[in-house]
């Protein structure tokens, strides 16, 4: 891959973190616009693990690579708005910690693993 992939993996942290503080708001499953910011999040965060390389995705098969890529088509393609607040919500609970610790860790084993300027705490 010509460009880095460490900013995509700072983006997928830096979106875990904002859809967690989406939560701290309230329920996502009661609440249509905290529900909208975090799928707008999920849909970010999905595309940012497409461009991390082949090689890292493959050195962690726990993690669904397909599925996250085929979670991103279902929300950016699902116009009927069919999409269930509370899969969504054990999406998050279910996957995004371990897809987490798993982006942590390619960054710690990546040679350039500086943080972005941007990067929220």
């Amino acid at each position: 891959m010509s460009k880095s992939w460490q900013p995509y993996a700072w983006h997928i942290l830096d979106t875990i973190a904002k859809i967690h503080r989406i939560e701290l708001r309230g329920d996502i499953t009661q609440d249509e616009i905290l529900y909208d910011a975090v799928l707008r999040n999920l849909q970010t965060l999905s595309e940012a693990t497409q461009l991390l390389p082949i090689e890292a995705k493959n050195a962690h098969p726990e993690i669904p690579w397909k599925s996250i890529s085929g979670f991103r088509n279902i929300l950016v393609h699902n116009y009927l708005g069919d999409i269930d607040p509370i899969t969504v919500s054990a999406v998050i609970k279910n996957f995004l910690p371990p897809l987490e610790q798993c982006v942590k860790s390619l960054l710690n084993d990546a040679p350039d693993q500086s943080s972005p300027v941007n990067s929220k705490k």
